[in-house]
């Protein structure tokens, strides 16, 4: 037999198949171990060689773990709503579905193709009606619902109702909007229906409300900022702008803390961790309210929040956000056409640009507020560095402590008030200290930093001019997107008013258009569906639930996916309770990853799930870049047709580089007859060659269609199997690393792979070659070594060292010509994970029944094979190493000198002469000096 692997690959895939092999269920007799792939979108291109780096590695741990013992849920499905099936439905008129269920059906195949032991019977699909059923209704618990301070915890708003209407606002301690206003039981009780309901929306952890967001028109939706890079959409480079818009959002800001605190309570890897926390952005400091001091504005006061109370006496200006609801109300007629211009160049760029924007730029309102403290006016202008989403809005210029507003300062002219006395060099730059006593600050001269942030926080609360306060960076999260492909929001409307439909009608299902663009009335495209209204009477919300809405939950639904009556069972949640090991991509941290965070904290204070935290540990992958290569056309041909120079002589010519397939180059090598079938304009194509060779350059870049670097998995495991594949992806390196793609070590990993086939099967005749004869100690001892470095390194995560091992360890046997089945047989074990069609096919030649490998055991190190009987000691004489002789290990120091001076060679270096010393260093060497 010869190592087939498209005939071996395609009959164990069938087999696992057929025999629903990696079908997982409770099993109370075995510890479980849930691993979990962040689930893809399927796109149209299909995976590329860059997709399975995290799949392969998933695999292993889940194949490994199953071989340790452990019931082992490893599911995968689909996060199937998506904008670019909804575009090409607009391009086309082809219902996304159709086009997300094709892209499903190559992804599927490609991911069987690669061997990877998903349980398909446990496959979800957000966009599935089955499946955001329970999406919508994790929404419905949610609107229901509001965090209560004195809990710590979400109740429901029938609790906050009784709440209020026994005490009014003063009864409940809870989470709201800032601006909600303060009420007594009777007004409470005096209020309509509308009115009520309006109020619980400040509280709800769901609600519409009227925020600034990233509308792409040329999409046709809101982006959130991780879909916006440099002003533009990352889906279309279409332009980006501020609007000021009405959307649901989710008030993740209400688990802030919790969000933060529970950071301390996972294994994720610290970046991420700090991404996280950076993004959360707790502050401790002081709101403070500034008294707009212009005529016709009595009672305007301008809010800030500021970590740094005590610098307010060196406060020289106030900087609104462009988008400040007050910014054209506080603009002067002199002042209206600058600050327009200004509003309106703010608004083209996104908050990502503007807070790494340097220049300095800014516009003054021609109005002008009062400092509480010092009662001094101070001008109000506007700047693109403050945004209107973050804290109030505003910011107060203090330039003497802080180098923005030291830059602003700068640039515009305005005061720059030293206010302590150990501030050094104001006149140069900004120092933040907060040593020394304060100078220039009213009634905290002459105080240090904590005396003067008490006493200025006692000051403002006293006289209601501002309070102590924390504060994060977080906001809360927009929930909606003006687009047919997503999740209807199960929301009517009633005289403006949101409320629930019931539950029994879940799912509420997309309705069917004419067309996927928005109605002419500028409404999403759910505007255009006839007659969709609920109890044919109330308007739904026309807006879909955002991406990461059906991404929030999942995992939980792959314990039980085919529950008609909860989104999973307790009897599943109790005994797959979290995610062991989640493998995904770190540009997720403060999108998928956070807001996972939030909803399962959500369900835990229902008591729907038994963890804060939905994933115990995490690991980021990194990419794998694409290895394009290039040729070089000359610049001016005398034949007329297209001449190529070899990377080695183009620099001899004028030449132009162009990116060339990357598919028809071998080892940098062109494959000169399929580049000429590559583009017609190549067809009657010259080369100038290197040593008969057309030898191509090569850069490492983002692997896409525009470079020709995209590489199909399917083509590498037609050509070497699948089983190459996955040893090679991990043999490039550590799997946090990004690495380039390259071709020109897969065939060694290929090569390998034969070599372990011809320990068991004659190379010429197919003859086999194993035998029942009992191990020698030599082969014991390179099985026992490869059972301990291999176990070593998966647990530790170190996928390409292990590759590495089996290398050694075949390369050992080979040379001890090792053909035993008690050896042969582990090491097939061992390398199950990672190769399992080959190790499936030789498991069986053995005698093994077919499937029960991934039922085996992984093989116990002994370390008594690993101890050494014997030690060959180096003997040098005079300085020169002259012989090596063994002797046991536990031999003593006497019984080596006699074993050394007694040994023919020695003696023959020795002449005769009796030698001054003999040192015995024990289990090193033994030296003689004459």
């Amino acid at each position: 037999m010869e190592y087939n692997h498209r005939e071996i690959e395609k009959k164990w895939q069938q087999f696992w198949e057929d025999n629903q092999t990696y079908r997982t269920d409770i099993d109370h007799n075995k510890p479980k171990y849930y691993v979990l792939d962040m689930f893809p979108y399927p796109s149209g291109a299909g995976l590329h060689v860059g997709h399975p780096l995290g799949y392969i590695a998933s695999d292993i741990i889940s194949r490994y773990k199953r071989l340790k013992g452990f019931n082992v849920l490893h599911p995968m499905g689909f996060d199937s709503f998506g904008l670019p099936a909804e575009q090409y439905a607009i391009q086309t008129g082809q219902h996304p579905a159709i086009t997300t269920e094709q892209n499903i059906s190559t992804f599927i195949s490609q991911m069987k193709n690669i061997g990877f032991s998903y349980d398909w019977s446990r496959e979800v699909r957000t966009s599935d009606p089955n499946y955001y059923k329970w999406t919508q209704w994790i929404f419905m618990q949610l609107f229901n619902h509001y965090y209560d301070k004195d809990a710590d915890k979400a109740l429901p708003i029938a609790h906050l109702v009784t709440q209020f209407e026994k005490g009014g606002s003063a009864a409940a301690n809870a989470v709201c909007d800032e601006e909600t206003p303060d009420f007594t039981a009777e007004d409470w009780n005096a209020m309509n229906e509308k009115e009520q309901q309006i109020l619980l929306l400040k509280y709800r952890f769901t609600f519409p409300e009227e925020s600034y967001v990233n509308w792409c028109p040329g999409l046709g939706t809101v982006l959130s900022n991780d879909e916006v890079k440099d002003g533009v959409s990352e889906r279309g480079g279409f332009p980006v702008e501020r609007k000021l818009m009405k959307q649901w959002a989710m008030r993740i800001t209400a688990y802030a803390d919790r969000l933060l605190t529970g950071l301390d309570t996972i294994d994720w890897p610290e970046p991420l961790k700090e991404q996280q926390r950076n993004w959360i952005g707790k502050s401790v400091g002081a709101s403070v309210k500034f008294k707009v001091a212009s005529e016709n504005k009595e009672g305007l006061n301008i809010e800030v929040f500021t970590t740094r109370v005590d610098t307010i006496y060196g406060v020289s200006f106030m900087v609104l956000a462009p988008e400040h609801e007050w910014a054209l109300e506080l603009t002067t007629p002199e002042q209206k056409e600058a600050v327009e211009t200004y509003i309106k160049w703010a608004a083209s760029r996104s908050e990502v640009d503007r807070m790494a924007e340097k220049k300095v730029t800014g516009v003054f309102t021609g109005s002008y507020c009062t400092n509480p403290l010092s009662d001094e006016k101070v001008p109000i202008f506007l700047a693109d560095y403050v945004l209107a989403g973050y804290g109030t809005g505003a910011v107060m210029g203090v330039p003497s402590g802080d180098q923005r507003d030291w830059n602003f300062a700068t640039n515009f002219g305005l005061p720059i008030i030293p206010i302590l006395d150990s501030q050094k060099d104001i006149d140069q730059q900004a120092d933040n200290t907060k040593e020394g006593t304060y100078i220039n600050s009213g009634i905290i001269n002459g105080m240090t930093y904590k005396e003067a942030t008490d006493t200025l926080i006692g000051w403002l609360e006293e006289r209601k001019l501002g309070k102590g306060k924390v504060q994060y960076r977080l906001r809360n999260a927009v929930f909606s997107r003006q687009r047919y492909w997503g999740e209807p929001v199960p929301v009517y409307f009633k005289d403006d008013v949101p409320y629930l439909i019931d539950e029994s009608e879940l799912p509420l299902e997309l309705p069917k258009i004419d067309k996927y663009l928005p109605t002419e009335t500028g409404e999403p495209p759910l505007g255009r569906a006839e007659g969709w209204k609920y109890k044919n009477e109330y308007e739904y919300e026309l807006s879909t639930m955002p991406g990461w809405a059906g991404s929030s939950w999942y995992w939980y639904r792959y314990m039980d996916p085919q529950n008609n009556d909860a989104f999973a069972s307790k009897k599943a949640i109790n005994y797959w309770q979290r995610v062991d090991f989640y493998l995904g991509g770190s540009e997720h941290a403060t999108g998928h990853l956070l807001y996972s965070r939030f909803w399962n904290k959500f369900l835990k204070d229902l008591g729907l799930v038994p963890h804060e935290e939905f994933a115990a540990k995490l690991l980021n992958q990194g990419m794998i870049q694409g290895r394009s290569n290039f040729v070089y056309r000359l610049k001016s041909s005398e034949s007329g047709h297209p001449v190529f120079v070899s990377y080695g002589l183009k620099d001899q010519y004028e030449t132009t580089k162009l990116h060339v397939d990357v598919n028809i180059v071998d080892n940098d090598i062109l494959d000169v007859a399929a580049f000429k079938n590559w583009r017609e304009d190549f067809i009657n194509a010259e080369f100038i060659l290197e040593d008969g060779k057309y030898v191509c350059g090569w850069e490492v870049e983002k692997m896409s269609k525009s470079k020709f670097n995209v590489v199909n998995p399917d083509n590498i495991v037609e050509k070497y199997g699948a089983d190459t594949l996955r040893m090679y992806e991990m043999f490039l390196g550590p799997l946090t690393d990004a690495k380039p793609w390259n071709m020109n070590g897969i065939s060694g990993t290929f090569n390998f792979l034969r070599k372990f086939w011809r320990l068991f099967y004659e190379d010429q005749s197919g003859k086999q070659k194993w035998s029942d004869a009992e191990p020698t100690a030599e082969e014991l001892k390179v099985l026992h070594r490869t059972i301990k470095r291999v176990e070593e390194d998966i647990e530790r995560l170190s996928f390409n060292t292990v590759v590495s091992t089996f290398m050694i360890a075949v390369n050992d046997l080979s040379d001890l010509k090792c053909h035993k089945k008690a050896i042969l047989q582990d090491m097939l074990i061992l390398l199950a994970p990672y190769a399992p069609h080959i190790t499936e096919e030789l498991w069986v030649a053995l005698g093994n029944e077919a499937g029960t490998l991934s039922l085996a055991s992984f093989p116990v190190f002994n370390p008594k094979y690993l101890e050494e009987s014997a030690f060959e000691y180096p003997i040098q004489i005079n300085g020169k190493v002259r012989a090596n002789i063994p002797f046991p290990v536990d031999m003593s120091k006497e019984d080596i000198e006699q074993g050394v001076l007694a040994n023919e060679t020695v003696q023959k270096w020795l002449e005769g002469k009796a030698p001054k010393k003999v040192v015995v260093v024990p289990k090193r060497i033994v030296n003689v000096v004459l």
